[in-house]
C-alpha cells in the first residue's frame, strides 16, 4: 500500500508539472487575449488595452518560467492552486469548489444508473448467449459505444429539442432556474434534477453499452469454470449460484475499470457541459482555455489527475477486499 501511495504521488507530481508547461504551449497568453478581445471588441487602441490588462491581471507574461513553476509547486503543497486572472480576487480554489459539485452530482449518478443496468443486460447476454435478447441489446451496445458523448449531446439537442420539440431546450440549460438557490427543499432538489437530466441522459446512453458488452465477456468467462459446475452438481439453487458464485467473481474485472472511468467521465465533462451550458468543471475548464487562464486550467486539470489517481487507489483496496488473494499476495500457478 505504500508503494502504491508514493506512485500515485509521483504520478500526480508528473502530470501536474506535464500540465503547467503544456497551458504554456498555448498561442497567446492571458494578457494577449485580453487585449486582442478588447481591440477588436471595444476598438481600443494596443496601449489602452495593455495598460487596463495590467491593471486587473495579476499575471506577468515575462516572469520567468522556472520561477512561475516553482511558484506553482510550492503553492501546490499548500493546496493553493493560486488567483484566477480572469476573475481577479477569486482563488482557483474557490472557483472549483463551486463548480465540481455540479459535475460530480451528474456524474455520480449517471456512473450509478449506467453501471447497475450494465451488469444487469451484460448477466441476461450471457445467460441467453445466441438469442434475440443477446444479439439485440449486443448490437446496441456497440452503437452506442462508438458514438462520443459530445455527439450524443448534439444529438439529444437536434432532435429532441429542434425536430421533435418535446425538450424545451431554452428552459432546461444551466443549472437551476432563475430564483432557484440551493438549499435543502424538494423544489431544489427537483430543479436541480431537471436541469441534470440531460446531461445525465448523455452519460448513461454512452457508456450502459460498454458496461453491458463488459459483464457479458466476464460472465461468460465465469460460467466456464469449474467451481460452478461444481456448484450445479451439489444441487443449489440458480439464483445463489448467480449471485455468490457467478456474479460476484464477474464483477471482478470490473472493479478496476469503473474506478478508472469515475476520473475521465469527470475529464470528458467539457464537452457536454459545454453543449447544455451546465456550469460544472468541465465548462470552466472550456472557458479558461479560451481565455488562457493558466491558474484555472492548472488547477482543473490537476483536480482530474487526482480524481483519476484516488479512484485506481480506492479500487485496489475494493479489488482486494473481494479478491484476499490480492491481501495475501497469492498467485496462482
Amino acid at each position: 500500500m505504500l508503494r502504491r501511495i508514493l506512485r500515485a504521488i509521483f504520478i500526480v507530481w508528473l502530470v501536474a508539472t506535464g500540465v503547467f508547461f503544456m497551458v504554456r504551449l498555448l498561442p497567446g497568453n492571458p494578457v494577449d487575449v485580453y487585449i486582442n478581445k478588447q481591440i477588436s471588441e471595444y476598438g481600443m487602441s494596443y496601449d489602452a488595452a495593455a495598460a487596463q490588462a495590467a491593471a486587473m491581471f495579476s499575471f506577468d507574461p515575462k516572469t520567468p518560467l522556472w520561477q512561475q513553476y516553482l511558484d506553482y509547486l510550492a503553492g501546490m503543497t499548500h493546496g493553493d492552486f493560486g488567483m484566477s486572472i480572469l476573475s481577479p480576487g477569486t482563488s482557483v480554489t474557490d472557483k472549483i469548489a463551486s463548480h465540481l459539485p455540479w459535475t460530480l452530482f451528474t456524474v455520480g449518478i449517471a456512473l450509478l444508473i449506467a453501471v447497475g443496468v450494465g451488469l444487469v443486460l451484460g448477466m441476461l447476454m450471457a445467460y441467453r448467449r445466441g438469442g434475440f435478447l443477446d444479439h439485440a441489446i449486443s448490437g446496441l451496445g456497440s452503437l452506442l459505444h462508438a458514438i462520443p458523448n459530445y455527439l450524443m449531446a448534439l444529438m439529444i439537442v437536434v432532435f429532441g429539442a429542434v425536430n421533435l420539440g418535446i425538450i424545451d431546450y431554452a428552459t432546461i440549460r444551466g443549472n437551476l432556474s432563475p430564483g432557484i438557490h440551493p438549499e435543502f427543499s424538494a423544489r431544489f432538489f427537483q430543479d436541480a434534477f431537471y436541469h441534470a437530466s440531460l446531461p445525465i441522459l448523455t452519460y448513461v446512453l454512452t457508456t450502459v453499452g460498454t458496461w453491458a458488452l463488459i459483464m457479458k465477456s466476464s460472465t461468460t468467462q465465469v460460467l466456464g469454470e469449474d467451481y460452478v459446475m461444481v456448484a450445479r452438481a451439489r444441487g443449489l439453487s440458480d439464483g445463489r449460484i448467480r449471485t455468490a458464485y457467478v456474479g460476484r467473481n464477474a464483477v471482478l474485472p470490473l472493479v478496476a475499470q469503473i474506478a478508472t472511468a469515475a476520473g475521465f467521465v469527470v475529464g470528458g465533462a467539457i464537452f457536454v457541459e459545454s453543449v447544455f451550458r451546465y456550469e460544472g468543471i468541465g465548462i470552466t475548464l472550456f472557458d479558461s482555455v479560451a481565455a488562457r487562464d493558466y491558474p484555472v486550467i492548472q488547477g482543473v486539470l490537476l483536480v482530474v489527475t487526482i480524481t483519476v489517481v484516488a479512484a485506481n487507489l480506492i479500487s485496489d483496496l475494493v479489488y482486494s477486499v473481494l479478491d484476499p488473494r490480492i491481501r495475501t499476495g497469492e498467485k496462482e500457478d
